[in-house]
């Protein structure tokens, strides 16, 4: 343990990730699952990205918040992945107290910023199906980007408030991590000076922006429901919820998880089992989302034909 002397003792410089398991044949294949997974991801979310910017038809403000979505799951995952992959492979698990800073003030930014972008959307969809004269007026392009501004501040804002009220704390050993990426509850049992001042920011930031992101949601898309089943036509039900199933299913993968991990620190679960829902939740989310825009939405697979079948005809 690498420590620097202080007048009152000696403060940490580095942290011990445990990962997942000191097996090499695991941690081998691990690499290879967690390898692709991320190359997936990238090459999912950037080719929403570019999907997006070269189809007209997909310049509303839905998909302008779908690129953004894809760009924020990109950063998330980027926030532990490469760093989990390095560990795996070289079987060197240490990061720098810097290192360790940043990683949890990138993935405090982005996490929070995948709240309030499928807040957003949700409320595009509620703007789109139950007030659709007026949706031009709602969701204008000045509406959309203060929208998305409003989200990235918010989230750094957020992120800063974690950063200082953790990394203010003293770490002065010992610097094992149980986990693979610097996240909050571990950090804290490492603090050598009171955490609590740390701890009620978290509870108070954490549980305001889930229940503000969460009712926006739930409001939404409870009056989405209700002017869905006044459609008369069974065929007109169907197009209007079709195009929220994608948005319901990202909301239900990243809330749930998210609920699991952040809302039962004292439940029977042990930490082994939270490192597996952790995975989910920032490697394995941000690769399916893509997906599941992609492959339930017909726009996109018809921008995605277009495309394809331009770029044949311009050979």
């Amino acid at each position: 343990m690498t420590l620097i002397p202080t007048g009152n003792g000696s403060l940490v410089t580095e942290f011990i990730l445990f990962g997942f398991t000191d097996d090499q044949k695991l941690q081998a294949i691990l690499f290879g699952l967690f390898l692709v997974t991320y190359m997936i991801t990238l090459m999912g979310n950037t080719g929403i990205i570019m999907l997006i910017r070269a189809s007209p038809q997909l310049h509303t403000p839905m998909y302008y918040f779908l690129s953004h979505l894809s760009l924020s799951d990109m950063c998330y995952s980027s926030s532990v992945t490469p760093k989990m992959l390095e560990n795996l492979l070289q079987g060197k698990r240490t990061i720098s107290f810097g290192g360790c800073a940043l990683q949890f003030a990138v993935a405090a930014t982005f996490g929070t910023n995948e709240c309030f972008l499928l807040a957003v959307m949700a409320f595009d969809r509620y703007s789109a199906i139950c007030r659709p004269l007026l949706y031009p007026l709602i969701m204008s392009n000045k509406v959309r980007v203060q929208l998305v501004m409003a989200s990235y501040v918010g989230s750094c804002v957020n992120a800063a408030i974690f950063e200082s009220s953790v990394f203010s704390l003293s770490f002065c050993g010992p610097n094992e991590i149980n986990h693979f990426y610097c996240d909050f509850p571990p950090l804290l049992e490492l603090a050598c000076s009171d955490p609590r001042v740390a701890q009620i920011l978290n509870s108070i930031t954490s549980v305001l922006i889930s229940l503000v992101t969460i009712l926006i949601i739930a409001i939404s898309y409870l009056c989405i429901l209700s002017a869905i089943l006044r459609i008369p036509s069974t065929e007109g039900r169907h197009k209007a919820f079709s195009t929220c199933a994608s948005h319901l299913t990202a909301v239900t993968l990243f809330y749930g998880t998210a609920t699991f991990i952040y809302t039962q620190p004292n439940s029977r679960y042990s930490m082994d089992q939270k490192k597996v829902v952790s995975v989910f939740y920032m490697v394995v989310i941000p690769m399916l989302n893509p997906l599941i825009y992609s492959l339930r939405n017909k726009d996109v697979k018809e921008a995605l034909r277009r495309v394809l079948i331009f770029d044949r005809c311009s050979d």
